[in-house]
Parts: structure tokens; sequence; C-alpha cells
């Protein structure tokens, strides 16, 4: 009895202990997860779980976002889950996106999973235009998200219309000019043809490595009012603090970068920005709720945080993760040459086999040819040793009746006829018998002349029929294959007339390897910054190709202030953006 009263209280005390939870959705950029969280879980405990289910290590740059009333908000590491202002309808969804940009993709983004995380916001930004970019460089970015698709470009599978299903291209920039789908397709396959070779996460690089220097890439704005009333946008990057026009986005109009800024702060809804120089006004602006001002100042010390860090040693993790991507770089790199060599060498097989089978081929028609030929001269040599046989006969028939007409003569002349008439009439028939004989006896020779031609063409026919014999017998004895050196590379089963083999190939990381891989890597740098030059003014071309189909009265209020920008020079980077406030000097603000 009293071990069923304690069991009971200790199964009641279990069930008190298990604590509450509830659901929470979690949207990336390509998958939705759902997790059962703990009431009492803050957004760190939340953030952790997510990163660690996607094995992202480089967390710094990336936020769990939400909606409140129209307004973008991120989950706070330090408040609970339910502590912020989100719907308490179960599943509870936050968006996984990127927080923070990097000021150079490729030296500051380690991981291959970070790096397309990145790429597929940085895509759907361009595409939905919160980014705008110039067309000649949306179709050679849309190359490259072809390429980190599809892989290598193959015309026997890449036909005309296997993009016609891929949204690739900016509205804006479908609409701007007079062409079809197919003229666009064309250009883009164009550009991507050029890509082989590039795996998926060097062709999603290549994407960011442009987009960065993209205007609008990276920056956050929020609608301002200055102290005269006068409104504003500020915009907020990784290089520092930009003040805009609302009608141009593009060019700053003052920028502020991070190392230059002393103070920022907000009262209520007023925003204070306080230079490092204390010859510059301090700049102060309002905006329209508390809440932006706090997601301000969120963006701020998040960015300038990073800003400061990139300026520092990295650290033993960072260093770490770099080690590691270095070596998986490198042991990728070999897997892509020994696939790459495999496929050379199982072509090269190919071709031979192929080359083999064309020589089978032709020397089985040889043979036929041969044999044809040997028949036809056989069947010569019977036919013209049968009509030797029939003149030889036929000569001997006509020597014989010459015979008989020489015994005749000799016969008549010996039976002699005692009277004149007889005498004369037997003269005639010896005549008669002379002419005949002599008629005989040309017969005879002409037709021992054919028996001769008759024999000669029979030996001609039968040294014809021992060549053919001779040359059919050459092409039975002559190999089929050619001894061919064995070739390292694994064949599939559907070819058994091949065993190729090889040695396997060692993956043991040496330090001369990595040195080797080192300096291949700076020297791919160099001709990277070489190719840059070439690539820009394949842009200008294929910008001066389309120009003509341009409509326009369909350019937008962006398109018209990046050509001015173009024209100007002003868009070659825009890291040059951060230098215009230093190189106007130490003047008061007014804006």
């Amino acid at each position: 009895m009293a071990g069923a009263i304690a069991s009971r209280m200790s199964f009641s005390s279990l069930k008190r202990k298990q604590p509450k939870t509830f659901t929470v959705r979690i949207v990336t950029m390509d998958a939705e997860m759902e997790f059962n969280c703990e009431m009492k879980w803050k957004g760190k405990d939340l953030f952790d779980l997510v990163c660690r289910t996607l094995g992202l290590r480089e967390t710094w740059f990336f936020g769990l976002q939400y909606t409140i009333k129209d307004t973008v908000a991120w989950l706070k590491m330090d408040k609970k889950v339910l502590d912020h202002d989100v719907s308490k309808e179960e599943p509870v969804t936050f968006h996984f996106l990127a927080k923070f940009y990097p000021e150079n993709a490729e030296e500051e983004l380690v991981q291959e999973s970070t790096q397309h995380l990145f790429f597929l916001q940085v895509k759907k930004q361009i595409l939905e235009e919160k980014i705008y970019c110039p067309p000649e460089a949306s179709v050679l970015l849309a190359s490259y998200a072809v390429q980190a698709k599809y892989g290598d470009y193959d015309p026997s599978l890449h036909k005309l219309g296997f993009l016609a299903q891929e949204e690739l291209l900016p509205k804006r920039v479908i609409n701007l000019y007079q062409m079809t789908p197919e003229m666009w397709e064309e250009r883009i396959t164009a550009w991507y043809a050029g890509h082989r070779g590039r795996a998926r996460d060097e062709a999603e690089m290549e994407y960011l490595k442009i987009a960065q220097d993209l205007e609008m890439y990276g920056v956050n704005y929020f609608a301002i009012r200055n102290k005269k009333g006068t409104e504003l946008l500020l915009g907020v990057d990784a290089l520092g603090l930009h003040i805009y026009d609302p009608e141009n986005r593009l060019t700053p109009k003052i920028s502020f970068p991070w190392n230059e800024i002393r103070n920022i702060s907000y009262s209520d809804k007023e925003f204070t920005i306080k230079p490092l120089d204390k010859k510059i006004d301090v700049f102060k602006f309002n905006s329209s709720k508390l809440r932006v001002n706090k997601l301000i100042l969120q963006l701020c010390i998040g960015n300038h945080d990073l800003f400061m860090r990139r300026r520092k040693a990295d650290s033993l993790e960072v260093q770490q993760m770099k080690t590691q991507a270095r070596e998986e770089k490198a042991r990728k790199q070999m897997e892509r040459q020994r696939l790459a060599r495999e496929k050379q060498m199982r072509e090269e097989a190919e071709r031979s086999r192929d080359e083999l089978e064309r020589r089978l081929l032709q020397m089985k028609e040889e043979a036929t040819m041969a044999n044809e030929a040997l028949m036809r001269s056989e069947e010569t040599a019977d036919l013209l040793a049968e009509k030797a046989q029939i003149t030889e006969e036929e000569a001997k028939l006509l020597a014989q009746k010459a015979a008989e007409a020489e015994q005749e003569m000799q016969r008549i002349k010996a039976t002699a006829i005692r009277t004149e008439e007889e005498k004369r009439l037997m003269e005639q028939k010896v005549l008669e018998a002379e002419v005949l004989a002599l008629k005989m006896a040309e017969e005879s020779e002409r037709r021992a002349k054919e028996a001769d031609q008759l024999k000669q063409d029979l030996q001609e026919a039968r040294e014809a029929e021992r060549r053919a014999k001779q040359k059919l017998l050459e092409i039975a004895t002559k190999p089929t294959y050619p001894p061919v050196n064995p070739i390292p590379a694994p064949m599939p089963p559907d070819i058994p007339s091949f065993n190729l083999t090889g040695d396997s190939l060692s993956f043991d990381f040496k330090d001369t390897d990595m040195k080797r891989l080192s300096m291949e890597i700076e020297k791919e740098k160099v001709e990277y910054m070489e190719k840059s030059k070439h690539l820009q003014e394949q842009l200008n071309e294929l910008k001066t190709e389309i120009e003509a189909l341009k409509l326009k009265e369909r350019e937008t209020a962006l398109d018209i202030l990046h050509n001015e920008n173009s024209d100007r020079g002003g868009t070659s980077s825009k890291h040059n953006t951060i230098k215009k406030p230093q190189a106007q000097g130490r003047r008061p603000i007014c804006i």
C-alpha cells in the first residue's frame, strides 16, 4: 500500500517537472523547420538550436527576424522569446536571415553553407529589386546563378528553352528592352558557357563578388527627418552610416565611416550621431517610431563591432575555421582534378574504342570485298577453263577432218581415171579438195591460236585467284585490336572489351602540396584581377549591344541615376563613396 502511494507521488511530481513548451517555425532561404521550445527559453537558446541544426558556425552574420505592425524586428539574444512582441498563435514564425553583411565576401565568408545562404538572400533581393542592379550586370549574375544550379554547360542537354521556367532577371530589366525571353536566354547562355569548370560554391562566390559592389548591397534604409524637417533616408551598412535623398538611394549625400563616429545615441524619437572630429557638427534626426530607433541602434552596434573585428587579428575559432576551409577547398580541388582526369581518360578510352570499332568495321568490309573478289575470280577461272577445253576439242576435231581430207586427196590421186574426162573431173575434185584442205588448215591454225589465248587467260585468272587468297589470308591473320597502353581509368560495365586498371590516388596533404596550392591560389587572385578588366569590357559590349533595344520611356529613376553615375565614372566601386566626406574636409554638415 505504501509502495503504491509512493509510486503515485513520484509520478505526479514527474508530471509537474515536465516543462511547458510552445512550437516555433523557422523559415530559412531554402527550407522550413519546426522546434518545440521551452517557455523559459531566451532568444540565444533558440538561435543556437537553429545554428546547430544548420551546421552553421559563422553565426555573427545572422539573426531571427519577425514583423511587428509592418516594421521589421530582430529577436534579442538576452530576452525571452515569448517576451518579444510576437504572435502568441502557434507556431510562432521567425525568418533566419543575414542581419549583417561582409565588406569582402571572399575573405570573410568561410563556410560553404554561409556562402550559400548569402547567395540565396542577395539573389532574392536583386530579383525583388530591393537591390538595384544594372541590366548588363543582371545578365552576368544570372549566368553565374545558372552555373551554380545546372553545372557545366552541355549543348546536348541545355537546349533553347531550358531556362524558360527560371526567374533570373528583375522584371524592371525585362520591361526595359524590346527583347523576347529567347533573346535574354541566348545572352545568358553565352555567358554561362564561359563558366565551365566552376563548382557550385565557386559560382555562388563569383555572384557575391559582383553583387557586393552594387550601391544598395547590404544597406538598410530608414525614413528620417533632420532638424529642419527635411525628409531624408538613413542607410546603415558594413562601412558606416549614410544620408540619402529619398529620390536617390544610390549615391549618399554624406557618409559617416564607423571609424570616424565617436558616439551614437537616441532619446525617444531623436537620434544623435557624434563624429570623432569635434570640429564637425553633431548630426541629429528624428524617426517615425521609437521602435525604429531601437532597430537602428541595434544595427549600428552590430555593424560597428564587425567593422572593428575585421581590423583585428582573427580569433582562434576563425583561424581554425579558415584552416579547415582551406583544407576542404584543397581536398575538393584535388577531387575535381581527379574527376577531370578520370573524365578525360574515359573520353580518350571511348574515343579509342570508337576508333577500334571503326577500324574493325573497315577491316570486315575489306574482308567481305576480298571474299567477293575471290569468288568472282574463281567463277571467271572456271568459265575460262571450260571455254579453253571446248576450243581445244574443236581444234582436235578440225585437225582430224584435215587429215581425212588429206587422205581423201591421196586416194583420189592414186586411183587415176583412164579417160580424159575422168582425169579432168579428178583434177577438179583434187583442186577442190586442196582448197578445202587449205581452208581447214587455216581454220585449225586460228582455233589453235584461240586455244593458246584462252590458256593464257586461264593462267592470269588463276594468278588473280592466288593474289586474292593471299590478301584474304593477310586480313584474317592481321590483329583486330592494336596494343593499347593500360589506361588508369575505371570503365563502365557496358565496355567489356577493355580492362583499364590504375593505381589508387592518394589524398594525403603534405606541406609542399599546401605551399604549392597557396601559390596557385595567389596566382588565381592575380589572374582574377587581370580578368576583371576584360570582364568590364565584356559588360560594356553587352550594354552597347542591347542599348538599341532599350525603351527610354520605361527607365526608372534608379536607372537614370545609375546612368548618370556611370557617365561621371562614379560607380567603379561602392567603397569609393566612403571617401567622399573625407575629401570634403572638416566642414560643418548642412543637409
